[in-house]
């Protein structure tokens, strides 16, 4: 597809900077969701520990979806990059940990499908549908979300070694994507290629920015993660912790 396609991505066209902090999506569908996804995570955990991390994912996923930040990231490639990093780094391991520990299956299996859907969802083709159908961008939300919450609860359930290796193969996945992103020759998503220029980027600089934002610090959250656990694990259980 070429820069002429008129895009109707779900947040919105692309705003101008100077309107940029008043597009706030009041979505009366989205709000409802959101509310209720909070009601049911309040409820169903009753541990402090539970309740606040329902409380910073829900605040996560309104960053995301009801901010100005959801209209930026129909402008900027790079803005839906810290998007989806924020729902698969951030809101997800905190859904994780607001959820019950439960049996999650094989972690090898939720690390390759985590990866494989964040691939998935880059690849411009799926991209370009995603910002052409309100229906392919909820599924792309969703799958993002799903995969996350999968892989932390699969990783927070797991032996800590095994959720060490785990976290460091995300990372070096998550990295893998954004140094292809960081080093391609030229712009891949047309949905953005009449944006970018409004915010003083070329869509290869935007492309290059999203790349680096993957390879450094989205990757560093699921470093930081693993040097986490790591430390659990070497490190002598306190008198009377819980098990």
């Amino acid at each position: 597809m070429n820069a002429d396609v008129i895009w109707t991505p779900y947040c919105g066209q692309a705003p101008d900077p100077s309107v940029l902090a008043r597009n706030w999506n009041l979505d009366p569908w989205l709000l409802a969701a959101l509310a209720a996804s909070f009601v049911a995570l309040w409820m169903w955990r009753k541990g402090p520990l539970e309740r606040r991390a329902a409380v910073l994912a829900l605040a996560v996923l309104a960053v995301g979806f009801v901010s100005p930040l959801c209209a930026l990231s129909s402008a900027l490639f790079s803005a839906r990059t810290v998007h989806h990093v924020l729902l698969i780094a951030v809101a997800a391991p905190l859904i994780a940990l607001a959820l019950p520990k439960a049996r999650t299956g094989s972690l090898a299996a939720a690390t390759a499908v985590q990866a494989a859907v964040f691939w998935a969802w880059h690849a411009p083709q799926a991209y370009e549908a995603a910002l052409s159908s309100d229906g392919v961008y909820w599924l792309m939300q969703l799958s993002i979300i799903g995969s996350g919450v999968w892989f932390w609860a699969a990783a927070r359930a797991a032996s800590a070694p095994a959720a060490v290796i785990a976290l460091l193969a995300a990372m070096l996945l998550m990295g893998l994507l954004g140094a292809l992103l960081t080093f391609a020759g030229t712009p891949i998503y047309a949905p953005h290629f009449g944006a970018t220029m409004l915010y003083g980027l070329t869509p290869l600089e935007d492309q290059q920015n999203a790349g680096l934002i993957m390879w450094a610090p989205a990757a560093a959250l699921y470093l930081f993660a693993a040097l986490w656990r790591l430390g659990r694990m070497l490190s002598p259980p306190a008198e009377g912790a819980a098990a």
